[in-house]
């Protein structure tokens, strides 16, 4: 019984945890980004670079471009790939872009080279790049009939463009991305400090340390659990029409971005306003002005319904998959790191793969994971392929990529991403031995 509630205890923790510290910056411009490809972005603008029928040193590039500049995390990627294979992408240039996403992310890329190595980073940056690639080449020669049936071919020999005001959204709804998640001074820095009035009660403050929580992250959790009854009643109609819980739904939303990009403390309730803060503001006022002056009123709804419907698909399987893998990182003991994967050999890199699947943290979380399996005596053979693994095949993202590809499609593509990272990992291994 005991055993049972430490793991109820640690999947919960780690789920208030995700909520209160990563999903929001990242993921909720993600969702809307989603439902801006689905909704707005006529399908021939992304087939164009991305369909079958695109060269493959057009489509395959574009796919790698695409996912470096807006992926940020796994959880990031999955909407964004749900979108763009919805609008008619090719199979290999989309795997590509689920891939290379949160694979090599400039932060993540950066900070490996700073806490591990620079042989780490270089490594991975070049091998998330060119398995991004050749994995999707794969899965589209294994599927090739499949995906010819299903696809209609003069869709891929269509162009479309898109009126100023909407590539003005689009760039707006990245920059919102962009500025919740960049790493820089400029945005991490405090402009002002405000110390609150106020004093939290003995119980509160006990509380919230036991959850491993600040003040600001249970506030921000229970604007979700708010967000999400009022967002159904206003958003579940919207093709029909609006109503003020639909408005209110997006307020909603815009308030805990708001409160989300200050910094706060662990019992304190000093809160920082950074750039960050600033940044979102204006970036959410602009988007405001051009949803109110510039789009129509039957484009806001199609948006609105599509960021809604993957809200719905794709949300859910997160909050499972983060609360299960919560769970199995209370029952891994440390000590099997360095008796596991503490030699170069398949069997260490298999299992550098399996923390990876088991073992997911959130962006930039996983590198001094990994600095702390390095200093357990883990090899640096095990350790790449634990880095390479551990973006792409955590359990919500399989979860949710079996939801949008299907069953077949995705143990393959599980499968390749575990063969190429755990060979990558041996051969990385071999490569240090002999230098």
């Amino acid at each position: 019984m005991d055993l049972i509630l430490d793991l109820l205890n640690a999947g919960w923790t780690g789920l208030l945890d995700y909520l209160a510290a990563h999903v929001l910056l990242c993921l909720v411009p993600a969702f809307f980004i989603a439902g801006y490809l689905s909704g707005l972005m006529p399908k021939e603008v992304v087939t164009r670079y991305l369909g079958p029928r695109t060269p493959k040193y057009i489509s395959y590039p574009a796919a790698a471009i695409g996912g470096f500049v807006l992926a940020v995390c796994s959880c990031t990627i999955l909407p964004l790939f749900a979108g763009i294979w919805k609008r008619g992408a090719g199979l290999g240039p989309a795997i590509t872009f689920l891939f290379v996403g949160p694979a090599i992310n400039i932060l993540a890329i950066s900070y490996t080279g700073s806490a591990i190595g620079m042989d780490i980073a270089i490594a991975r940056l070049i091998l998330a790049i060119t398995f991004g690639i050749v994995i999707g080449l794969i899965m589209a020669a294994l599927f090739r009939q499949e995906q010819t049936n299903t696809a209609n071919a003069a869709m891929f020999e269509q162009t479309a463009t898109l009126r100023p005001a909407l590539w003005m959204l689009f760039g707006l709804l990245i920059a919102v991305l962009i500025a919740g998640t960049l790493q820089i001074g400029l945005l991490k820095n405090a402009v002002f400090t405000v110390t609150l009035p106020v004093t939290l009660s003995g119980g509160v403050q006990d509380t919230l340390d036991a959850l491993s929580l600040t003040a600001q992250g249970a506030l921000l959790i229970l604007l979700l659990v708010l967000i999400a009854p009022v967002a159904w009643k206003g958003m579940s109609n919207v093709l029909v029409g609006f109503n003020r819980w639909t408005w209110i739904a997006l307020a909603l939303v815009a308030i805990t971005l708001l409160l989300a990009a200050p910094t706060t403390e662990t019992g304190s309730l000093v809160i920082r306003f950074t750039g960050r803060f600033f940044a979102e503001a204006i970036l959410l006022a602009a988007l405001a002005y051009v949803v109110a002056t510039k789009l129509e009123r039957d484009e806001l709804a199609h948006w609105l319904w599509e960021t809604w419907r993957f809200v719905r698909q794709i949300f859910p399987l997160l909050i499972v998959g983060v609360f299960f893998a919560g769970m199995l990182r209370e029952i891994t003991p440390e000590e099997w790191v360095k008796q596991l994967a503490g030699r170069n050999t398949i069997w260490a890199n298999l299992i550098g793969v399996t923390f990876g699947v088991f073992m997911y943290f959130p962006t930039l979380v996983e590198v001094p994971v990994a600095g702390a399996f390095l200093d357990l005596g883990m090899h640096r053979g095990p350790l790449l392929a634990y880095l390479l693994a551990d973006p792409e095949l955590s359990l919500q993202s399989i979860l949710v990529t079996g939801r949008i590809l299907g069953r077949r499609k995705t143990i393959t593509y599980v499968s390749l991403v575990a063969i190429f990272s755990t060979t990558a990992g041996y051969l990385f291994g071999l490569a240090l031995a002999a230098w």
